[in-house]
């Protein structure tokens, strides 16, 4: 996938807090330009995500703006067919892993990730 635009569209995956904590997320994303910008949901709310993406080298940097409420922000890059890395709140942290939804995750189930150097905003 290195090199290739990350598809547009309906997204699933999940946030954790540690390896046996997953939590689903359902997200409906546009990469354009490297802009990455969209909505989701998944057991906090609903939330908007607005941030970047390098395309050739596959890393993106975003915040994950829940209504009316708090941000988290998430760095990572390309992890099988879609994107893995790390999130943060305040002292909070856990891992994630996204995919297109029309595919399997294809990741391998280890949580312990090589993340690439994030795209700046």
């Amino acid at each position: 996938m290195a090199g290739e635009t990350y598809p547009s569209g309906a997204w699933r995956g999940f946030y954790s807090y540690g390896a046996a904590d997953r939590h689903a997320m359902e997200l409906d994303l546009l990469f354009a330009h490297g802009i990455v910008a969209g909505d989701g949901v998944d057991d906090v709310g609903s939330f908007l995500i607005n941030g970047s993406y390098d395309q050739e080298s596959g890393a993106c940097r975003w915040t994950k703006t829940y209504i009316a409420a708090h941000d988290v922000r998430y760095h990572g890059g390309r992890s099988g067919n879609g994107i893995a890395g790390t999130w943060q709140l305040g002292g909070l942290q856990g891992t994630f892993r996204i995919w297109p939804a029309g595919k399997r995750d294809t990741a391998e189930a280890s949580e312990e990730l090589e993340l690439i150097e994030p795209a700046r905003r």
